[in-house]
């Protein structure tokens, strides 16, 4: 009988460690798992990926004439409607990373519970599955920035634009280290299924997506110095939705300190998350 030598051995530990060996040898895998994800999302159906754009589309006619029009919440100086379409789809981003990478347990135990593989590979393939759909809305979105230039409807893209590809990391880990979390407590605490779409919509009326903070009636509050102001900028996401804005439109303003804050509890979230799910992940067949 020959030896026969191994190329990986997977062995039990106590330790919470992360797996990074595994999962740079993992690459095809994470390949394998988008494709799967992406096209399970629109499996029967038929539209298909047009549905990544029907959606924030109906979601933005329906914010400009309701909070834009009626309102009078929407954007001073530049159309209602791209000032809509742009943060509704770099929150959509934040929110399906979220409310995707917080079912992974859930959603994978049955292949979990057969074969090893690092687990962190789910919801990093999860989150690059998101950006699929974000860049045909996103290309949804310059075909009317290109429209409204021609026509000086007060576009005016600025140079802040090279910062798009940090702050799509910025909102990618931020909403990855969030369903994370969430979904290591769900293992053992199934209500937190229930809350966590409920509280994704309140908090997008927390943060900048259907009003303007800074032009609207609404914005003299929230963006004049004081408690209010500092409490509303420290919403994570709210920096990314203004820089976001700035950026393609040239509305509002950028705030650094709050970015550089944003980032620092992104970086923290993330760690935090990473580390509760690789920790959960040795026990949580006992409890799914």
């Amino acid at each position: 009988m020959t030896d026969q030598k191994w190329t990986t051995v997977v062995h039990a530990t106590k330790k919470t460690r992360i797996d990074w060996r595994g999962l740079a040898s993992c690459k095809d895998l994470i390949g394998l798992w988008v494709r799967r994800d992406f096209v399970a999302q629109y499996k029967q159906t038929i539209l298909g990926p047009a549905w990544a754009i029907i959606q924030p589309f109906f979601t933005t006619v329906v914010y400009s004439i309701f909070f834009g029009d009626i309102a009078g919440l929407g954007a001073s100086g530049v159309p209602n409607f791209v000032f809509y379409l742009s943060g509704t789809i770099i929150w959509g981003l934040f929110a399906n990373c979220l409310t995707h990478t917080s079912h992974t347990f859930i959603n994978n135990s049955g292949i979990m519970g057969k074969v090893y593989f690092p687990r962190l590979v789910t919801p990093i393939a999860t989150v690059i599955s998101q950006f699929i759909s974000f860049f045909i809305q996103f290309s949804f979105l310059l075909i009317f920035l290109i429209y409204y230039l021609i026509t000086n409807a007060g576009i005016q893209p600025n140079w802040y634009i090279a910062m798009t590809p940090v702050l799509l990391i910025h909102t990618a880990l931020l909403g990855m280290g969030l369903g994370m979390i969430i979904s290591a407590l769900t293992t053992k605490y199934r209500d937190l299924n229930m809350v966590v779409g409920f509280g994704m919509s309140l908090w997008s009326y927390a943060s900048p997506v259907a009003y303007d903070m800074f032009g609207s009636k609404m914005g003299g509050r929230l963006a004049e110095p004081g408690l209010i102001h500092t409490l509303y900028m420290l919403n994570p996401v709210t920096p990314i939705v203004n820089m976001f804005r700035y950026a393609y439109l040239g509305c509002g303003e950028v705030e650094w300190l709050f970015y550089g804050i944003s980032w620092i509890v992104t970086i923290a979230v993330t760690l935090f998350g990473m580390w509760i799910f690789s920790r959960v992940e040795k026990t949580f067949m006992d409890t799914v």
